[in-house]
């Protein structure tokens, strides 16, 4: 495995030489580590240097992800003579909540493409430049998509709206039945415009950090 440190050497003109330390133990655990990835397996597989607590301030400190991708893109995967088209895509990741305890934060019920309805779950919007010569992603930017409550009441309104299904035809019938076509979830488009415009500000900002 390369020095991971030497790789985020880079950031150190958006975050401090601490966090950029703390960065490349977390880093090399995540990438080493089996089973289940929490705080504590990430402190025991970090070794000398990075403890449960040092783990926990990691988590709590701001930092600005954005403008890190960006300028790791620029600083080790950009090519001049390559053309990147920008993408966005939402992946959702099932998750039940815990009775006994408060759920994770943003935990709701978002439409699943592979079970083809909605599952409680969490949802994280991420955009990439796609590079078109390797065809490979870079993401330069992840968010969770947290719903407000005026969303979830337009939703609970549809729901309510919708008018109930036929009687099931019995057996004497031979009724044949049409096909129920598979839900689409609504189109993204304007999550996509906002976290674009976004993303061209922090460009800015982390060329001007880049600069210096």
């Amino acid at each position: 495995m390369p020095d991971i440190l030497a790789l985020v050497l880079c950031l150190q003109s958006c975050v401090t030489i601490t966090t950029v330390r703390h960065l490349s133990r977390i880093t090399a655990a995540l990438l080493t580590m089996t089973g289940r990835v929490t705080m504590l397996g990430i402190s025991r597989w970090s070794g000398d240097g990075a403890s449960y607590r040092t783990v926990q301030r990691f988590f709590t400190t701001a930092i600005p992800w954005a403008q890190l991708l960006c300028l790791f893109f620029r600083q080790h995967l950009f090519r001049a003579d390559d053309v990147y088209l920008l993408a966005g895509d939402e992946v959702v990741v099932t998750k039940a909540g815990n009775a006994r305890r408060a759920p994770a934060f943003g935990v709701d019920r978002f439409f699943s493409s592979i079970y083809r309805c909605p599952v409680p779950g969490l949802a994280f919007f991420s955009l990439a430049l796609v590079s078109t010569k390797d065809r490979r992603a870079f993401p330069v930017r992840i968010e969770q998509v947290v719903r407000t409550d005026e969303e979830k009441a337009a939703t609970k309104a549809k729901a309510a709206r919708r008018r109930p299904r036929s009687p099931l035809p019995s057996a004497s019938q031979d009724v044949p039945r049409a096909p129920r076509p598979s839900p689409r979830p609504t189109s993204p488009c304007r999550r996509n415009s906002s976290a674009s415009k976004r993303w061209c500000v922090t460009c800015c900002n982390c060329s001007g950090a880049g600069s210096r």
